[in-house]
């Protein structure tokens, strides 16, 4: 290793931030721009299912709430999209790479939202594996992105409050809404498991990434972690995790679910789940019906940077 990837490598060891004017590995910053670009996508895709839902929430305290957290999501979005291009990456080759299929997003995403139990079980289950998945990105080592972690992290935790709120009130309701919020966890149990990605054993870019500490854990320890919190959780509810197999060990201390359908996973990161044509649709057609706004703010930051310049 030449000199600079040893100062580089003591300053990651030592917890020191490295900084966008800082020299940095080639394949350091290819794989931020991958991460990074790949969360900001999950962000602005992941406004869809729950969008959906937007006019339809059954209270204005619902909808309220649920039009707030969409909006955070977009915030999301973009704090990301700032943070990947300062790795020298336009947001225009971002937003290309998304639109034609080529920069994957977070498979949980790809999923329908049937009811409005499944707004409750998005916040519950996908915002709460969010937040295990990313309050160790607060510390990552890149600068730009731990601090933009910092504000994402403490709104995805109340966006899974609201989520659980949601379930706990179906549940302590009449007997159809409490199957309703059952159904929903019938259905995304499983692909919320998935979203923590492969087995380490067959995780490519896991081992490397950690030793950049740009990852904190692995996607084994990170889905366990998931899965003992939201266990107790879901008994509180009085609600059955759909898994024959989930059992407690009492030697570890931790549940132990049954097998994951990795084919399932394979073929929604694929491009073949029930929902990936039709997001990458409504984001093609959002992008291209919006582009006369992109043009009118171009045309007013031109006109008010002629008039600085003429004062």
């Amino acid at each position: 290793m030449e000199e600079r990837g040893f100062i580089f490598q003591d300053k990651v060891d030592r917890e020191i931030r490295i900084e966008p004017t800082d020299w940095m590995p080639e394949d350091y910053r290819k794989t931020l721009i991958r991460q990074i670009s790949q969360h900001a996508h999950s962000e602005i895709v992941g406004m869809l299912p729950e969008a959906n839902w937007i006019t339809r929430a059954p209270s204005l305290r619902r909808k309220a709430a649920l039009l707030a957290k969409v909006q955070d999501e977009a915030g999301h979005g973009l704090y990301l999209y700032s943070a990947a291009e300062t790795l020298g990456v336009s947001r225009d080759e971002l937003y290309d790479q998304l639109h034609t299929g080529k920069a994957k997003y977070s498979s949980i995403f790809n999923y329908p939202t049937l009811t409005w139990a499944d707004i409750g079980a998005i916040g519950w289950l996908v915002d709460g594996a969010a937040i295990m998945n990313q309050v160790p990105l607060c510390r990552a080592s890149y600068g730009p992105y731990a601090r933009a972690m910092v504000r994402i992290c403490k709104e995805e935790s109340f966006h899974q409050r609201q989520g659980f709120e949601i379930m706990l009130t179906l549940c302590r309701g009449t007997e159809a809404q409490k199957r309703l919020a059952q159904d929903a966890l019938n259905r995304w149990w499983w692909p919320t498991l998935m979203m923590f990605g492969p087995r380490d054993d067959d995780s490519p870019h896991s081992a490397q990434s950690m030793r950049w500490r740009i990852k904190r854990f692995s996607n084994d320890e990170l889905r366990q972690k998931f899965v003992d919190i939201t266990v107790e959780q879901a008994t509180y509810l009085g609600l059955t995790v759909p898994d024959r197999d989930l059992r407690f060990d009492t030697e570890t201390g931790h549940y132990r679910t049954g097998e994951i359908d990795w084919s399932e996973f394979k073929a929604v990161i694929s491009g073949n789940g029930p929902c990936n044509r039709q997001r990458l649709e409504a984001r093609v057609k959002a992008w291209e019906d919006g582009a006369w706004v992109r043009e009118a703010a171009e045309a007013h930051a031109h006109k008010l940077k002629k008039k600085v310049a003429i004062a």
